[in-house]
């Protein structure tokens, strides 16, 4: 993470600065705020701006926003100097950091205000596949095009390729061609010289100067206006790009990802992408698998986000009890990744004890996962449990499930659960940890597909 630190590094401020770099950040120095204004636009990007609460930090926040760059900030100083603090949190800025600074209270701010929670965590073989192909395209000077859903974890994944890269010592910068508006996203990428337009009050060099050298991330390429993709195909092809307002082309070296939540080809299709830069773009393309795709990272991931929040928050250690973590699989996590941490971080906080209890893990509307239960995830669940008996009892679970589909494993589960419930659906349904709904809806299907279901009452015979 690349960290400009603004005003004075004497005393305890220049302490916080090296505990920031301790942790791993990459720390720039701005003696005065006009002075950071020219390190920013002068191509000297920063992730984070930790500022001397002392300086204007409403007038740095306000030219800021004047000259449309997307920078947080973070006011310091003394702990004492509560009206300071109110005044800098009112200006805009995203946290407080008092001072002498603390450690963890710094690295915490490094990741919750800037998101430098990058670390790929997996453990699903669907998962491990996809990570293989990064690790063997990564050298390569190829760019790469990212896709899955939503929440699927695409630019933590663009991330691990720059690390893996011969650029990972390099700048990565990472643009997001859905935040910013069609009629900036074009001075954004390629900078702009002083009076191109009403606003530009100095040269600002643009996010492909910025990452020369390194890794430019072009997230959510598919929302980018078609007029400008041919400016950007350009840039990619030819390796330079003109400012705006410019009257030379400016050389640059950088390897380009671009993710995108979208089906391109069918954009393509619709006329809204171009297809001579989908080909540019997807000289590899890494798509990331949904989580309910990836069953066996969910458990694993829970854990990591439960420990992570239980630090943040400084609740003490929470554990997911089993009924908890059965739960967790039962769903169908439409949000992927994303919507399992912010679940687990709401968890963390309305645990009172040591333990995640399922009374703890609720979604946004205030509903249970169970009532959104799905059974294939249920089935996952099965296979993970066996997994673990593979490896405490010899395996011989973990090889019965071998070459068979999840949805093999998922109608086995849900009519052995029926036929040990002698086809009481609202039985099954419970154990199961899905609507009665739902359960219906998967036994119509088998009794279609011919297979036998057990009335109530009864068991079913053998298949």
């Amino acid at each position: 993470m690349r960290l400009m630190i603004v005003g004075s590094l004497s005393g305890e401020f220049g302490a916080a600065s090296k505990i920031a770099m301790a942790r791993g950040a990459k720390v720039a120095h701005a003696d005065s705020v006009e002075g950071a204004l020219n390190a920013l636009r002068s191509g000297r990007g920063a992730d984070l701006l930790m500022v001397d609460v002392r300086l204007d930090i409403a007038a740095l926040i306000q030219a800021l926003a004047g000259e449309h760059i997307h920078v947080p900030v973070v006011a310091c100083g003394i702990g004492t100097d509560t009206r300071a603090a109110v005044l800098a949190i009112r200006a805009g800025a995203k946290e407080y950091v008092p001072l002498p600074p603390e450690p963890e209270l710094i690295a915490a701010v490094l990741e919750a205000v800037a998101e430098e929670s990058h670390n790929l965590i997996f453990r699903d073989p669907a998962m491990a596949e996809v990570v293989r192909l990064a690790d063997q395209v990564a050298p390569s000077e190829a760019s790469i095009l990212i896709t899955g859903e939503s929440g699927t974890g695409k630019e933590v994944m663009a991330r691990y390729v720059h690390r893996k890269s011969r650029r990972a010592n390099a700048p990565f910068v990472s643009v997001n061609c859905a935040a910013i508006p069609e009629n900036l996203l074009e001075s954004e990428l390629f900078g702009h010289e002083k009076g191109a337009f009403t606003g530009a009050v100095a040269r600002r060099i643009g996010k492909f100067e910025e990452a020369n050298g390194g890794t430019l991330l072009l997230d959510e390429i598919s929302e980018m206006d078609v007029r400008l993709q041919a400016k950007l195909l350009r840039a990619i092809q030819e390796r330079e790009i003109d400012r705006v307002g410019g009257g030379k082309p400016v050389k640059v070296d950088i390897r380009v990802v671009a993710t995108s939540n979208r089906d391109l080809a069918e954009e393509v299709r619709k006329g809204t992408f171009r297809e001579d830069l989908l080909f540019r773009l997807n000289v590899v393309n890494l798509k990331i698998p949904a989580l309910r795709q990836r069953p066996a990272d969910i458990l694993l991931l829970a854990d990591h986000f439960a420990r992570k929040y239980a630090d943040l928050n400084a609740t003490g250690a929470k554990v997911i009890t089993d009924d908890a973590r059965k739960l967790l699989l039962g769903y169908g996590w439409k949000g992927n990744v994303r919507e399992l941490e912010n679940t687990m971080h709401r968890a963390v906080l309305l645990s009172a004890g040591p333990t995640i209890e399922p009374s703890a893990i609720v979604l946004p509307d205030g509903s249970r996962p169970a009532e959104a239960a799905n059974p294939t995830a249920a089935a996952a669940s099965i296979a993970v449990a066996a997994g673990a008996a593979h490896n405490g009892a010899g395996g011989q679970a973990g090889r019965g499930l071998v070459g068979r589909t999840v949805a093999d494993v998922e109608r086995d589960l849900i009519l052995d659960t029926l036929d040990h419930c002698l086809g009481n659906r609202t039985h099954a349904a419970n154990i199961l940890g899905i609507s009665i709904r739902t359960l219906r809806n998967k036994l119509k299907q088998y009794t279609d597909e011919g297979v036998t279901v057990p009335l109530p009452g009864e068991a079913r015979t053998a298949l």
